[in-house]
């Protein structure tokens, strides 16, 4: 199912860096540069809106940007398929990996760390809004 959210801005944000992040993947490596910076951009643009570092959808902007940091040295530019797979996932069916990832850290749940609780958190259909709150309001 397509979950295609068009009239969010973030959405644009990650449409144009899964494009980059194709580019670079094809050989040319100005996307990764590209993408790096347009993640900074949200990332400073997110902080703003949410009013603080500790944000989940900041959070998420956060470790999104070192998953690319890391992958910049040219031995682990191949790290940067899983960023690439990962954003033009959440582009076309709303399902967010690293946000799933994330929800399971201490300071984003309440429920206690179980099988239960993974199955639920990688399993479920993506959700319009948080995946920390479970909510389908939007963001």
């Amino acid at each position: 199912m397509l979950l295609i959210e068009y009239k969010d801005f973030g959405w644009w944000y990650l449409l144009v860096t899964a494009g980059l992040l194709t580019l670079g993947i094809t050989g040319n490596q100005a996307g990764f540069f590209f993408a790096i910076g347009l993640t900074i951009i949200q990332l400073i643009h997110f902080v703003s809106r949410e009013g603080g570092l500790t944000a989940f959808p900041v959070q998420v902007r956060f470790w999104y940007l070192m998953l690319l940091l890391v992958s910049w040295p040219e031995p682990l530019q191949w790290m940067y398929w899983i960023p690439a797979i990962g954003t033009w996932a959440q582009v076309l069916f709303g399902y967010c990996t690293m946000a799933r990832c994330l929800s399971l850290l201490p300071w984003n749940r309440s429920d206690a760390l179980s099988l239960d609780l993974l199955l639920k958190t990688f399993f479920s259909r993506p959700v319009r809004g948080s995946i920390v709150r479970g909510d389908t309001a939007g963001p």
